[in-house]
């Protein structure tokens, strides 16, 4: 007796990969195995189009060192490299992610090293961007490096609530945007040239003279800090307390385009997660 069709025909399952994009598949994939159980499909889903979408844009390339800090359902699938290395954990435990909101820093003893120098971008081209769900409290470094030195890179949190940055320059420029009115989404900077320094605070630029004119500087050669700033000799300060759901490091890019590609991502994950 012949085999039924419907038999024959594929079914859903939760262990499938769904995600049609190369690079896509291959996260999902190293996810996957950090995890020890496969993502959602609708997880995945939203990978993809954000993948899809940066390409789409022309800023893909342009992100050397990032990791999707939720979707994943441990933080060691957390800390999987969307691209470039996989930062090192100092500190951080499992209490401190949640796969909708992202990962929770604090204001002493928690930070990750990104394992990407500060020099391995061209001196005119760099971005850090982070997607917060919470904002810090206090002064706290977002991403940093070389301290407060000639050449360093950062995004803050100053003590004197505003938000501010340095991108291979020793000059710090704040926003002045009282800590009451800043609200989630992506905080970062990102130089395009030898003067040109854009700074983005919560998903937009809001009121900032932007982009700052801010000369260039040989860049530092240490690594990158994330929730916290290196002080140019391996050594963490000024951490932040902020919960994070992404963070990316690279070549200058677009981050009006960044930030909506992100909040579609920070969506669409905490609408596939059950």
């Amino acid at each position: 007796m012949p085999m039924s069709p419907r038999l024959l025909r594929p079914r859903a399952s939760g262990s499938a990969i769904v995600a049609s994009d190369a690079d896509a598949r291959a996260y999902v994939l190293a996810v996957n195995a950090a995890d020890g159980q496969p993502l959602e499909p609708a997880v995945q889903l939203a990978i993809n189009d954000f993948i899809v979408g940066c390409k789409a844009d022309g800023i893909w390339n342009a992100i050397k060192a990032s990791c999707i800090l939720m979707g994943a359902r441990t933080l060691s699938g957390a800390l999987t490299p969307l691209v470039g290395a996989a930062p090192t954990n100092n500190n951080f435990v499992s209490g401190d992610y949640n796969r909708r909101a992202g990962l929770l820093g604090d204001l002493s003893t928690k930070h990750l090293n990104s394992n990407r120098k500060n020099n391995a971008d061209p001196q005119d081209s760099q971005h850090f961007a982070a997607y917060l769900s919470a904002i810090p409290t206090g002064l706290g470094v977002l991403m940093g490096a070389g301290g407060g030195g000639t050449g360093a890179s950062s995004v803050q949190r100053s003590g004197d609530a505003t938000a501010g940055s340095r991108s291979r320059s020793s000059t710090y420029t704040g926003s002045g945007i009282n800590s009451t009115a800043w609200t989630a989404g992506l905080w970062g900077k990102s130089r395009t040239g030898s003067s040109t320094l854009t700074i983005r605070i919560a998903n937009t630029d809001n009121t900032l003279p932007s982009p700052f004119s801010v000369a260039s500087q040989t860049p530092s050669s240490d690594d990158i800090f994330v929730f916290a700033r290196n002080n140019g000799s391996g050594a963490a300060e000024f951490r932040a307390n902020a919960r994070m759901a992404y963070y990316s490091i690279g070549e200058g890019l677009n981050l009006d385009t960044l930030g909506a590609r992100l909040t579609t991502l920070y969506n669409g994950i905490g609408v596939a997660i059950p």
